[in-house]
């Protein structure tokens, strides 16, 4: 088995010059082995992804999940330096939620999750549902394969997380979602040590999934705290039972299995989600519920993923030796 980019030794301790670029390099080296990838971890062939199915019809709405995922992952959250760089070129657009961190109707660098309520009418009857909006984790994820930079990856276990520490905030990842999950702050992160003017523009956030809890054997704060049970999370395959035993019990629809080549959030509704999308309030933050095909299988995309892995893998390197540079520079002022 090949030892994959999550796997690079990090230095322990302060972090020198030499080590910095013993980092780089053996990130270099590590793409240069077959199979390897700067966006998957594959540190065991035999781990099943983890996906998660989410039950709309028992779903009350009560945006329990939405408060524990901020409580959470508070730790996590950006506290920007103002005033913000002049940007170049000047189109270059400030995005700054600082000051509107408890926005809660939508997708934002403080919001990781929201309630999407949807209304309407199906064979006849009035409904309302309720949908925990977040990233649904793809399989083949064009923010972790596009990323230009490498801080976009994904696990082995399927979990999609932006690296904050190495991001440059320049929003591929935003653009190439097919939900524009992502979300960006300025003021925040490696650029302003960096090329303040030049570089990006702050940080991307979005669900990591609760990462970090899982790793300890815990469960993510949304799932651990919701009053209804509405979430189960498990190996793939079996969720993926899971789901469709929900959609036949309820005369139902999944949304997921599919939508850009497959993900591992499963969403079992008793509307159709063409139904869903159609009323559902769209926009900036607020992604929408229409069908998506594989975004991956665009010979563009697929293109610039096979010439641009292994420059991003460099590039995660050099940016996390830069990193660990700037914390060792912070540390002796």
């Amino acid at each position: 088995m090949h030892e994959t980019a999550d796997k690079i030794p990090l230095c322990k301790g302060a972090i020198s010059r030499r080590c910095f670029l013993q980092t780089a390099g053996m990130g270099a080296a590590v793409l240069a082995l077959p199979g390897a990838s700067s966006t998957a971890a594959t540190t065991s062939s035999q781990t099943e992804e983890l996906a998660t199915v989410l039950d709309l019809s028992q779903c009350i709405g009560c945006a329990a999940c939405v408060e524990a995922c901020r409580e959470v992952n508070a730790h996590k959250y950006p506290e920007p330096k103002k005033p913000f760089p002049a940007m170049f070129p000047e189109r270059v657009k400030v995005e700054d939620w600082s000051d509107r961190r408890f926005t809660d109707n939508r997708l934002t660098p403080y919001n990781w999750l929201y309630i999407q309520t949807v209304s309407g009418e199906y064979q006849g009857k009035p409904f309302e549902l309720h949908i925990p909006r977040r990233c649904l984790h793809c399989q083949n994820p064009p923010c972790a394969n596009l990323c230009p930079w490498g801080s976009a990856l994904r696990q082995s276990n399927g979990i999609v997380r932006i690296n904050e520490d190495i991001c440059l905030g320049g929003g591929k990842c935003r653009d190439v979602c097919p939900w524009h999950i992502p979300q960006r702050q300025t003021g925040v992160g490696l650029y302003l040590k960096l090329m303040p003017r030049f570089a990006g523009n702050g940080v991307m956030y979005k669900c990591d999934r609760c990462y970090d809890l899982l790793a300890q054997g815990g469960l993510p704060a949304c799932i651990e705290v919701c009053p209804m049970q509405i979430q189960s999370i498990g190996p793939r395959s079996e969720m993926l039972a899971k789901a469709h035993a929900l959609a036949e019990d309820m005369n139902g629809f999944v949304y997921g299995e599919q939508e850009n080549g497959g993900t591992n959030t499963f969403y079992v509704s008793p509307v159709p989600f063409d139904l869903l999308d159609q009323a559902a309030e769209k926009g900036p933050g607020r992604p929408h519920l229409a069908p998506v095909q594989d975004s991956m299988a665009k010979a563009g995309n697929l293109t610039w993923a096979v010439f641009a892995a292994p420059l991003a893998g460099i590039a995660a390197g050099l940016l996390t030796g830069a990193r660990a540079l700037s914390r060792e520079d912070n540390a002796d002022e």
